[in-house]
């Protein structure tokens, strides 16, 4: 019953459909061999089925198909398979005696009424095939498709919740007559003019022109139109005529009133004031190809670009003489002499503000400040008043005093009163401090004794006394000790920095040299400290 009810169905659909062209209609016979997702746990098998179709245009059509599976047990199961179907069929190659086709639609899958096969899916189909035509009305076709399921209804153990089945046929198409006019003894004649097909040299002669034994048709008085369409087939050599093949009635010699001379008659002239010489379209209106306000025929630069402003004759202006028109140009008032650009404006190839005529350095790189000349302007990273071409220490924290080579000025010469010796340049190491009671410098130090050591390194003529010094709390060989471990620390980290250990000595002084109380916290803190004596 599922069978006859299947191809019922496929006989009504195709039985409404009116007739579009010749193969419009097809029936088919096939036989196939089917290969199941592996989820199913069934053998690939071979089957046969039925299809019919119905094609809208040689290009598009629609088919209907139901393949039946060669029956098989599985356990104790016994399956008859059905697939049916329904595809829009495109025609890539549509040849007389072959076509080529691609395929897309819907199918249905039914496994039966038995478990774990009672079940039916839904899924969609693609394919590909092939028809060779044996003769109009038969044709053997093969094809392949896939079907692919996206939500199987299946349970099988393992199994996803998707399907692929893959299946191949090869099989017979039958058409319908080919409704065509024949020609003598049946034979097929496309253009109706009594010559076969397969004899016409000339196979799409119009209707009603008379044609010779290879189906050409004549022209006996040259005039275009073919005989037995030609109603006047004796027409001069050379005479215009109509559709029909008759003479062109001759126009009637009036005068045509034409007050602007401009070849369109008064009657069908729209601007009936045009200015002599101008050229006109059909209507009589002047034309004006390059838009600059004076017509053709009398503008003597007729290609002037958009933009550029004209004079009488339709010619630009170029006020600057830099080569860009006057309108166009965005700089009008460049000198004499000067490169532009395609707006009028200087050329500034490196874009620095400078244009390439006056720039004394047109390369240079993108961002970099330049003076009037277009050079770079000396930049001071640090601003420290020392151009980075000529600064040693590029680092030096804003606000420091520097040298000349922009490193932290470690030693300032102060004056000395009159009649008393110069004081030695001492340094007192600010923010140089050490773990209590011990000589190892704090991570803090680091920062002001990577100064100190650029500065040295910039300047390596200065000798310097690194002297430690404490409070006086502690036993004074204690202190002692202490200061002299403090002094050699910084010896030790300026010469990893690189400077020379030979320029540096260390001493330590104990507590001794105080410059604040030692009676208060604040006195003893000063007193705690690491100078730098300039020896040279």
């Amino acid at each position: 019953m599922r069978t006859i009810a299947t191809i019922v169905m496929m006989m009504v659909a195709t039985s409404s459909l009116s007739a579009q062209y010749d193969r419009r209609y097809e029936v088919g016979l096939f036989g196939a061999f089917t290969k199941y997702d592996k989820a199913f746990n069934l053998a690939s098998k071979i089957g046969g089925g039925v299809r019919f179709a119905y094609a809208f245009t040689p290009m598009i059509g629609v088919e209907v198909e139901a393949l039946f599976q060669s029956p098989q047990d599985v356990g104790t199961v016994h399956l008859e398979p059905l697939i049916g179907g329904g595809s829009l069929v495109v025609n890539a190659l549509n040849a007389p005696r072959m076509s080529v086709y691609v395929l897309g639609g819907y199918s249905r899958l039914d496994f039966g009424a038995t478990s774990p096969y009672r079940f039916t899916d839904g899924g969609f189909h693609g394919g590909a095939g092939a028809k060779f035509f044996m003769s109009s009305r038969f044709a053997l076709r093969f094809e392949a498709r896939g079907i692919y399921t996206p939500s199987t209804t299946s349970a099988f153990p393992g199994a996803s919740t998707s399907a692929t089945h893959l299946a191949a046929s090869a099989g017979f198409s039958f058409f319908q007559p080919d409704t065509r006019t024949k020609g003598p003894a049946g034979a097929l004649d496309s253009d109706h003019d009594g010559v076969p097909d397969k004899d016409d040299a000339c196979p799409n002669t119009p209707l009603g022109a008379t044609v010779d034994a290879r189906g050409c048709p004549h022209d006996s008085d040259g005039d275009g139109v073919l005989d037995g369409i030609d109603q006047c087939p004796n027409t001069p050599a050379g005479t215009k005529v109509d559709d029909k093949g008759c003479p062109l009635a001759a126009p009637t010699a009036v005068s045509v009133l034409d007050s602007d001379g401009d070849g369109v008659p008064d009657t069908l002239d729209k601007c009936p004031n045009t200015p002599a010489g101008a050229k006109v379209d059909a209507d009589g209106c002047p034309i004006d190809s390059d838009h600059d306000g004076v017509w053709d025929g009398l503008d003597k630069c007729p290609d002037t670009p958009a933009g550029a402003t004209v004079d009488a004759n339709g010619c630009p202006h170029d006020s600057d003489g830099d080569g860009v028109f006057d309108g166009i140009d965005q700089c009008p008032n460049t000198p004499t002499g000067t490169p532009v650009d395609a707006t009028g404006c200087p050329l500034d190839s490196d874009k620095d503000g400078v244009p390439d005529n006056l720039d004394k350095c047109p390369n240079t790189p993108a961002g970099i400040k330049v003076d009037a000349n277009g050079c770079p302007i000396e930049h001071d990273s640090d601003g420290d008043g020392v151009p980075d071409s000529r600064d040693r220490c590029p680092n030096t924290p804003p606000g420091s005093k520097v040298d000349q080579f922009g490193c932290v000025l470690l030693f300032e010469v102060t004056p000395a009163p009159p009649g008393a010796p110069p004081a030695r340049p001492t340094l007192i190491l600010q923010g140089v401090n050490f773990q209590t009671g011990r000589s190892i410098l704090t991570r803090e130090s680091y920062a002001v004794l990577d100064q100190v050591a650029a500065s040295l390194v910039a300047n390596p003529e200065i000798r310097i006394e690194i002297a430690g010094y404490t409070d006086s709390t502690g036993r004074k060989l204690t202190n002692m000790r202490l200061s002299m471990g403090r002094a050699g620390a910084v010896q030790h980290y300026l010469a990893r920095k690189g400077v020379n250990p030979m320029r540096m000595r260390a001493r330590g002084f104990g507590a001794s040299g105080y410059i604040a109380p030692n009676s208060t916290p604040e006195g003893r803190a000063k007193n705690r400290r690491v100078e730098l004596h300039k020896l040279n």
